[in-house]
């Protein structure tokens, strides 16, 4: 039988969440703290987040009354993962979440949990595999708590984030083979931020060469062709194209 979030919780009692500050480890914070759990939050900063992530994450902490500790890793440092393989997420992963493991172990929090839910398609995801790996459990998906339903009780718990847009970090910007840097990051993350500006909301501009790919929902689609001009004027500086994508997000 499924257990319900209370009674992992019940069972459960003292964890660490890995954090990033969007819907569903928000949710898995709440919940945990509802059920009376002592749980701490543990938030990766690294240069694959942009600074609305953190921005978000302090405000869901202290929103649910839940100690929060930021960790800086450079993820950079790490050869394989600025090669950017095709399992780059996983080898990124295996840095986040060991950096976690050993902080939280060294608070005193041997179980360490993730808020991947029972929509999320495990079976290719290279990051996954790094979770079993270190034994990270993931509640909502064992639960069957869906994105629906999360975004769901989100509202209904107040959380800020319950309709914030599914975000990948900046490294998928840049296509798999192509070294990653610094730069390609802080540039990503410029352009993304002008397009928020624009009233933009769930989009990714990603690097092809020299070159800027627009991909926005299909709800936007339109609106981004009528300013064009002006994402093409505010990108300039960064690119030397700029493409709106014909196949929507």
């Amino acid at each position: 039988m499924t257990l319900d979030l209370k009674e992992f919780f019940t069972l459960n009692n003292k964890a660490a969440v890995a954090f990033s500050g969007g819907v569903d480890s928000s949710y898995l914070l709440y919940a945990a703290n509802e059920a009376g759990t002592d749980v701490r939050a543990y938030y990766v900063r690294s240069q694959f987040q942009p600074a609305f992530e953190l921005e978000d994450a302090l405000r869901i902490a202290e929103y649910t009354g839940t100690e929060m500790k930021v960790i800086e890793v450079d993820v950079l440092s790490d050869q394989t993962v600025i090669s950017n393989p095709e399992d780059r997420c996983y080898h990124c992963k295996r840095v986040i979440m060991g950096t976690i493991i050993r902080e939280a172990s060294a608070d005193g929090y041997g179980l360490v949990l993730d808020g991947t839910n029972a929509s999320d398609d495990t079976d290719d995801r290279p990051g996954t595999r790094a979770l079993k790996e270190f034994g990270v459990r993931s509640p909502l998906r064992e639960c069957g708590l869906t994105k629906p339903e999360i975004r769901k009780l989100a509202k209904e718990a107040g959380l800020s984030v319950w309709n914030k847009p599914a975000y990948a970090c900046l490294a998928t910007r840049i296509p798999h083979g192509e070294v990653i840097t610094a730069d390609k990051l802080r540039t990503t993350e410029r352009a993304e931020s002008l397009l928020y500006e624009m009233g933009f909301r769930d989009f990714r501009v990603r690097m092809r060469g020299e070159s800027a790919l627009v991909q926005v929902t299909s709800e936007q689609h339109e609106k981004a062709l009528a300013k064009y001009s002006d994402i093409a004027a505010a990108l300039s500086k960064m690119y030397r194209e700029v493409i709106i994508d014909d196949n929507t997000r």
